[in-house]
């Protein structure tokens, strides 16, 4: 048990999260308790054993914290359901994001990245983080609603304030009340409304013109007992697809910036060896961007009913365990000389399924993973084919708290200079996208 006063845990867990964990880790080991509101007694883990106790419980044993994003996302969104609801809403959402779809969108994520480019300055530094926002949410918001048209641009304006401001109310760890005459969360809820009147616009649109982008999917899914999903909840899961599917993604593209400038010998490796046609090198790259600079820093189950037991201590009911992403990524017991930044330790090697959780593990595991990392791997080769980056003896970005994710706190500020010939893959050279 941390012996720590509760508002100075719960003020370290909002202002300086991860620094604060890392504190805790190194004094007391990967396993420790603490206690911070709304949550309560929370045990805190970071060993790949114990991780694996908590992602392989059963859902009904540990299921989704309260609060969480679905403060945000709405309580239909796949945040806010548990147990059986919960598996036949994840079930509905995967078919989007797998098999053939997954490389019909490459095209797409390709034409969105050469419009962005296009308009980049050229030897001169720039931050990356903004331009990688726009790549990202165009891509997921055709991928979600196809065409364009007027209400495509209204999201395109008013999603990244609604994500940015969710973001950081989603981790206030106080219940939804006015502090003086202040409400932060009526403008959360002006937000949603907003959004909820724009896309049900493009909801009714798409059930008498459907067409093949994830909307006209989603209105045609049906549960086991032959039920479609309701309208608001289909509102709640796009905005889910909407908010994680393009910041978080944008956030490690600015992170890759920011990694690869600052080791020459790596990128330098990357950028031969694309050049050559090959693949494996930069999907060992995007591993080891994830490893060492996780975007979200750590998930969490609350223990719902008596039966989850970690390392022999049974978890009380009515605790939250939080699974320490960074914590995990960066131990030396999981990964030798973690403050290194090597992509060749996943060469040829698979990450090890409970030391290596980005994407989070088990049943809540992301269901966007694949796409997220298509969109990563399109993305950062077509920027090393068609650019070079100058490389910086600057120090490391800062980890800089956007709410949810965590970012370079300079943007992932780069400069460029076109190539003086694009370098195509060799003939017969295809792109692998992993999970």
């Amino acid at each position: 048990m941390v012996r720590f006063p509760k508002v100075g845990q719960a003020a370290g867990m909002v202002l300086v999260r991860r620094r604060f964990l890392l504190s805790l880790r190194d004094r007391y080991g990967p396993t420790f308790v603490l206690e911070v509101p709304p949550f309560g007694k929370t045990l805190v883990i970071s060993d790949p054993t114990r991780l694996k106790q908590l992602f392989t419980a059963s859902p009904e044993i540990a299921g989704t914290p309260q609060p969480n994003l679905s403060r945000m996302l709405g309580s239909g969104s796949i945040f806010g359901l548990d147990g059986e609801p919960h598996r036949q809403r994840r079930k509905l959402l995967v078919p989007p994001f797998h098999g053939k779809r997954m490389q019909a969108y490459a095209g797409l994520i390709e034409e969105e990245f050469r419009k962005e480019a296009d308009t980049w300055p050229l030897g001169r530094e720039f931050a990356t983080l903004t331009p990688f926002m726009r790549i990202t949410l165009n891509v997921i918001l055709r991928a979600v609603f196809g065409a364009g048209g007027a209400e495509f641009e209204e999201l395109r304006e008013k999603l990244p304030l609604f994500v940015t401001y969710g973001s950081r109310m989603a981790v206030v760890p106080f219940k939804e009340r006015s502090i003086g005459p202040w409400n932060p969360w009526r403008k959360l809820r002006e937000h949603r409304a907003a959004y909820d009147a724009i896309v049900q616009r493009l909801i009714d649109r798409a059930r008498s013109e459907p067409g093949d982008d994830i909307l006209s999917m989603m209105l045609q899914s049906r549960y086991e007992d032959g039920a479609p999903m309701s309208d608001a909840h289909v509102r709640d899961e796009l905005l889910t697809l909407l908010a994680a599917g393009h910041e978080t993604t944008a956030t490690t593209l600015a992170w890759a910036v920011e990694r690869l400038t600052r080791h020459p010998a790596a990128l330098h490796a990357l950028v031969d060896d694309l050049d050559q046609g090959g693949t494996d090198l930069l999907a060992a790259t995007i591993l080891e961007i994830q490893r060492s600079r996780p975007v979200v820093l750590n998930t969490a189950r609350k223990v719902l009913a008596d039966g989850l037991t970690i390392d022999g201590f049974n978890v009380p009911k009515g605790w939250t365990v939080l699974a320490g992403i960074d914590l995990v990524q960066n131990d030396p017991e999981a990964f030798p000389h973690p403050e290194r930044f090597d992509p060749n330790r996943f060469v040829g090697v698979k990450p090890a399924t409970y030391a290596w959780i980005p994407f989070g593990g088990g049943t809540r595991r992301c269901v966007g993973a694949a796409f997220a990392n298509l969109e990563m791997t399109v993305v950062l080769r077509a920027l090393l084919r068609d650019f070079e980056l100058r490389t910086t003896y600057a120090p490391g970005e800062r980890w800089h708290s956007r709410g949810v994710a965590y970012a370079p706190h300079q943007g992932g500020r780069v400069v460029l200079h076109r190539r003086d010939k694009r370098q195509e893959p060799a003939e017969g050279a295809r792109m692998e996208v992993r999970a």
